[in-house]
């Protein structure tokens, strides 16, 4: 028998991937393992999507058993039963009967329950439960994974196969309103807003409820702001979500701190004391396991240090996923692409190398990332030579707990500095189309000079050589006459074919001057505009908050001081990242003294 499940409340989809839910219609499950408190199903109206499983209650097939008088079988119980069971039922329900609210037990997450003596509450699962509210991009989409094992598990194979996973676009982040009006997320039994947190939402408190309702009467200080129903949404999985709404704990050090600072043109990271560059140089083919694995090794020699250090792709591979999980407001750069075939050719080195540069010297030029302690981690340990330290360091890194919410712990904003949200907004906005357009034509620029260099490389080198043989084929003609006074004629009809010659091979040599490095800062720039939706999504989602908790304030229902609160760390986030849109806009403008004259300011 399929696996069935009866809504217990109406709920309206906002997303995409989401499907909505009548009381009392019944779904068919795809499967009854959830996902971080959603199930996957199909509706009565063939729409198939994910839903809250804390609105739907799962049904179990009848057991064969004969009643005293060999009558027919008692009615189906519902699999989540409380621990004291339910009355006896005098007879199946008819098909108009509307159970009562507290009839039904709310599913937290779907599994086999076990006998009603033995059940057990589940703790985890549940959308709003404390341990559940900050899933990790790693268990959602399988992302980047922290290595606990041995350096030596790096193998070859692992380094030309994708270890980024793509995460999906912003579902949004506002909370799914009720029928009512009113917001359906965080909101308890009593119909108040409240925390979603292990202690409010315990298993009394969940079972036995009908849909959340608003009421007007409850007291100033019980509301709070709704959570996201979607905790698949970058703002909830960055932990922006937990320190807006004032959940984020942890002790900062001094030298944790991240520092914006008011410059002449608005919020910007504090500079570098100690700025340095980094080459990238010396690509060599090493092996390991008897020559069982090869790989390329590139020597790093940064200019603070002046020790050579040297890593493989994997290595940028891993500290690439260090510094994109610990800084969800900061734009990490993409590394240059991966390549299954050919990864020993001289030309895909070359071109790794220098998009290997490219990304190094962003990287060195951010006030932030130049002076974590991954990246100079990275810089810095001769693994070759110090292999424990290495490890250390890796470990240590891999156990940072300054990330998600915490992160946002460690930013220092100006002291009494207070920003216009609508201002902060509107910037936002303008940024918003701004990459937008820049994404657009980037990449059209990248098309039409691939198209271009393709065209010097080979339709016009053949064409100009084409042109030099012929001038060469009609010196060989004039040489068949042995006059003397025509030798100086058949030398200049040669020359001009050689000349023609030499041409077509300047024009093949000409991207690497020009196009190439154009391409190549193209293609990083991309990387860095594909990093932006998702870190304008954390800040819309805390201006979402604010807004919420000043509707609350005006309807008497939040106290000032609360809303305040939220306010506050909505401006951290805010200052956080035009700062970090400054900075994005500094580079923009400073990497073209690396390109060609013709570009160059």
């Amino acid at each position: 028998m399929a696996l069935r499940a009866r809504a217990l409340y109406d709920f309206r989809s906002e997303n995409p991937g989401e499907i909505s839910l009548r009381e009392h219609e019944v779904l068919s499950l795809c499967s009854e393992q959830d996902i971080e408190g959603w199930l996957e199903g199909v509706n009565s109206r063939g729409d198939r999507g994910l839903f809250p499983a804390s609105y739907v209650q799962v049904i179990r097939a009848p057991e064969p058993s004969l009643a005293g008088d060999g009558g027919p079988s008692a009615p189906a119980r519902y699999a989540n039963v409380p621990p004291g069971g339910f009355e006896p039922l005098p007879a199946a329900p008819p098909a108009s009967f509307k159970p009562p609210p507290d009839t039904f037990q709310p599913l937290l997450q779907p599994q086999q329950a076990p006998p009603p003596s033995t059940f057990q509450p589940p703790g985890a699962g549940f959308p709003y439960g404390g341990g559940a509210l900050q899933p990790s991009p790693q268990q959602l989409y399988g992302g980047y994974q922290a290595s606990q094992g041995s350096d030596d598990d790096w193998d070859d194979e692992w380094d030309d196969s994708s270890t980024v996973a793509d995460e999906p676009g912003a579902l949004g982040s506002g909370a799914y309103p009720d029928l009512d009006g009113s917001s359906s997320a965080g909101v308890g039994a009593a119909g108040r807003y409240r925390l979603s947190t292990r202690s409010d939402l315990s298993l009394g408190s969940r079972s036995g409820s009908a849909p959340p309702q608003h009421h007007p009467s409850g007291a100033k200080s019980s509301a709070t702001v709704s959570r996201n129903l979607n905790r698949f949404s970058t703002f909830v999985k960055s932990g922006g979500e937990a320190f807006v709404l004032g959940e984020a704990s942890g002790f900062v050090k001094d030298g944790d701190k991240l520092c914006v600072v008011l410059g002449p043109y608005g919020p910007e990271w504090q500079e570098n004391p100690y700025p340095f560059q980094c080459t990238i140089d010396d690509p060599t083919k090493q092996t390991k396991f008897k020559g069982m694995k090869s790989y390329i090794s590139y020597k790093l020699v940064p200019t603070h240090t002046q020790v050579p250090v040297h890593r493989r792709y994997k290595h940028f591979d891993w500290l690439y996923a260090r510094l994109a999980e610990k800084f969800p407001v900061i734009s990490v750069p993409h590394l240059p692409e991966k390549q299954a075939t050919g990864r020993f050719e001289e030309d895909f080195i070359s071109k790794r190398r220098k998009g290997l540069i490219w990304w190094m010297n962003h990287m060195a030029s951010h006030p932030v990332l130049a002076q974590c302690d991954v990246f100079q981690h990275f810089l810095t340990c001769p693994s070759s030579t110090d292999e424990k330290a290495w490890k250390q360091g890796k470990r240590k890194a891999e156990k940072d707990e300054m990330v998600g919410a915490n992160f946002f712990l460690t930013l220092s904003t100006p002291p009494a500095a207070a920003l216009d949200l609508q201002e902060v907004e509107s910037k936002i906005d303008g940024f918003k189309c701004f990459t937008k357009k820049m994404d657009d034509s980037a990449l059209q620029l990248n098309h039409t000079a691939n198209e271009f260099a393709r065209k010097q490389v080979t339709g016009f080198k053949k064409e100009y050589q084409k042109v030099g043989q012929s001038f060469r084929g009609l010196s060989q003609a004039f040489e068949l006459d042995q006059q003397a006074f025509s030798v100086g004629l058949n030398q200049a009809i040669a020359f001009t074919g050689d000349a023609y010659d030499a041409i077509g091979e300047l024009f093949a040599e000409q991207p690497r001057q020009d196009l190439d490095p154009v391409m190549d800062l193209l293609a990083l720039y991309q990387g860095h505009l594909a990093n932006f939706p998702d870190i304008i999504h954390v800040q819309k989602g805390a201006l979402t908050k604010v807004k919420e908790s000043r509707r609350h304030v005006e309807e008497g229902k939040m106290e000032v001081q609360k809303a305040d609160g939220i306010q506050d760390r909505c401006n951290t986030i805010s200052f956080a990242t035009l700062a970090e849109i400054h900075h994005f806009h500094q580079i923009r403008v400073s990497s073209s003294k690396h390109l060609p004259s013709f570009w160059s300011l």
